[in-house]
């Protein structure tokens, strides 16, 4: 049991206590009492709101219901001290041989710690990247893919059920275009001069083995043939052909999805008229007109009867059509019936979205909570585009993709580590700049580097002892200083960092705070550059030397752990 798991079961304890002896009136709900680290370190190890929380329910005022609190907590063992703060804090000071035990938690469960079974099995969708099938990934899918993914890997860290799923647009007027444009390909494939790619059409090389694979394949058979005949034979051919292109690029990034679904086959199996008639049967569908729209109404605007979903009664500023006048679903409706058919399947849903889809995410969550009535989380994160810079100044776009840079030209140049370290930098929602530059450069300002340098300084350690012949047995932690204690008590945060990213939704968390632990190490590694007896590894002092390096392997431990979450490999060496 790590130590804030353990202290969070001793304030249980202690409120038990003080309910038993009728201080605190039985059943009051605990749930907002937290035990956390001060925000002021001067001010103790742990803190607890437990009085703050609990006073106005035991009919009480903080500071009395603190003092009671703190009578029982000094009784633990484990606290050395307790302290009332203001109108009710209360802070504790740990014994020292809290925070040796907790760094030998740490080597006990090894990749173990920081996981736990809060999600009780709940089951989570997580829909992330589902970019058009219309060409390779590029780097403005980049973002989204690694928040997602870092993000599912948090939510079964924790102990949830996760599904990764890539939801395929595969059924909109994209797809007829990259039909078209690997028509124009294929005819190419069979000898003709096609010159410039018309506008409209997607003009990069990636198309040009799907053209060759379909001359191959049907010969000259569609090149004078009416489009009615080849659209959808090429369209099918195209969007799988897509897809291979679209999972090896995603493979690059380490990310490999439970599960596609196709818009089109959910279209074709009906699902958007049976969510309409659920929909229509609950009185949350009906037929009405749209208002003429705002400012200067167009001349040619009539108005049309459409069905109408109530999303106004959930929070959105207007009903929302799921048809067009044509028949057709609209991307809503056909989104609405995507969303009913995976709340039938997980207990909570997540989606990823780029930031240019804000507008539409209170309508879908409208739709989500009525599909449910009210159950089913749901969550959408919006991800901020990335700008791509080298040396400062815009990059060029790809010749292959024809007008963007392609996912796998980036990783092949610095790394899939890098590139997913550095979109975990900064959270979701805000903007990034990528300079190939900057994310190599080998700087305590770039968290990749610094990082990753803290668990190869950590690995160089034990091979520098071993090298020098110290005998590693003759540990004592209680030689650890108060500088060296500090680390391990950053360290022992971990876990509910761990759990507060997962609840919150925000995988950037984890490399904010790895970045906070490399600093910290490196500040204490740098303490023996002037004095030589605080140096990790003491010849004459194999004692300290032992123990220093069982506290800097628990923190490489920690790292390991973090940067296994974030889909990053810990480096042994900085090459």
């Amino acid at each position: 049991m790590t130590l804030y798991v353990r202290f969070a079961d001793h304030i249980n304890a202690v409120l038990d206590a003080l309910e038993a002896a009728g201080t605190l009136p039985a059943g009051l709900p605990r749930g907002n009492v937290t035990v956390e680290p001060p925000r002021d370190a001067s001010h103790g190890d742990l803190a607890t709101n437990a009085a703050m929380v609990l006073a106005k329910g035991a009919g009480t005022n903080p500071r009395a219901l603190a003092e009671a609190v703190k009578a029982e907590l000094e009784k633990i063992d484990e606290v050395a001290s307790v302290d009332i703060a203001g109108p009710g804090f209360i802070n504790m000071r740990l014994v020292p041989a809290s925070w040796t035990g907790e760094l030998e938690q740490i080597h006990a469960l090894g990749d173990a710690y920081g996981r736990s079974d809060k999600g009780k099995g709940v089951s989570v969708n997580v829909e992330y990247v589902s970019a058009n099938p219309t060409g390779p990934m590029h780097m403005g899918h980049c973002r989204g893919a690694v928040v997602g993914d870092a993000l599912a890997t948090l939510l079964e860290a924790i102990g949830h059920k996760v599904t990764r799923e890539y939801y395929v647009n595969d059924a909109g007027g994209q797809v007829d275009v990259l039909a078209r444009s690997a028509h124009l390909r294929y005819r190419e494939a069979l000898g003709e001069a096609i010159g410039d790619i018309p506008e409209g059409l997607y003009p990069g090389d990636y198309l040009k083995p799907v053209g060759a694979a379909l001359a191959k394949e049907y010969g000259g058979q569609y090149v004078s043939a009416p489009e009615s005949e080849w659209l959808a034979l090429f369209r099918k051919a195209a969007v799988a052909a897509m897809l291979v292109m679209i999972k090896a690029d995603l493979k690059l990034l380490g990310i490999e999805h439970d599960l596609f679904s196709s818009e089109a086959e959910l279209q074709a199996a009906g699902k958007p008229e049976a969510a309409e008639k659920w929909l229509r049967e609950h009185d949350l569908v009906y037929d009405g007109v749209l208002e003429a729209p705002k400012g200067e109404t167009p001349e040619d605007w009539e108005p049309v009867e459409l069905p109408l979903f109530r999303s106004s009664n959930y929070g959105d500023d207007q009903d929302r059509p799921i048809k067009k006048s044509d028949g057709s679903w609209t991307y809503f409706g056909a989104d609405l019936a995507y969303h009913y058919q995976k709340a039938q399947q997980s207990d909570e849903l997540i989606d990823i979205w780029g930031a240019d889809h804000a507008g539409t995410v209170k309508r879908i969550q409208a739709a989500v909570a009525a599909l449910t009535g009210g159950k089913t989380r749901f969550d959408v994160k919006l991800v901020q585009m990335v700008r791509l810079l080298r040396d400062g100044e815009p990059v060029k776009m790809s010749k292959r993709a024809g007008n963007f840079v392609t996912l796998a030209d980036v990783v092949n140049e610095v790394g899939k580590d890098v590139v997913r370290f550095t979109m975990l930098t900064r959270k979701a929602d805000a903007q990034m700049d990528f300079d190939f530059a900057r994310v190599v450069e080998a700087s305590k300002d770039n968290p990749v580097f610094y990082v990753q340098y803290a668990h190869a300084r950590i690995c160089s350690l034990r091979r520098k002892a071993g090298a020098e012949g110290i005998d590693l047995s003759a540990m004592d932690l209680a030689r650890l200083n108060e500088e060296e204690l500090a680390l391990v008590k950053l360290a022992a945060q971990f876990p509910r960092i761990v759990d507060s990213a997962a609840a919150n939704r925000e995988p950037h968390r984890v490399a904010f705070y790895l970045n906070d632990l490399a600093a910290a190490f490196h500040s204490l590694y740098n303490m023996g550059n002037d004095r030589p007896e605080l140096r990790m590894v003491v010849v004459n002092d194999p004692v300290a030397t032992s123990s220093r390096l069982f506290l800097t392997e628990g923190i490489g431990q920690v790292i390991r752990n973090g940067l296994s979450l974030m889909g990053v490999k810990a480096v042994e060496e900085m090459q």
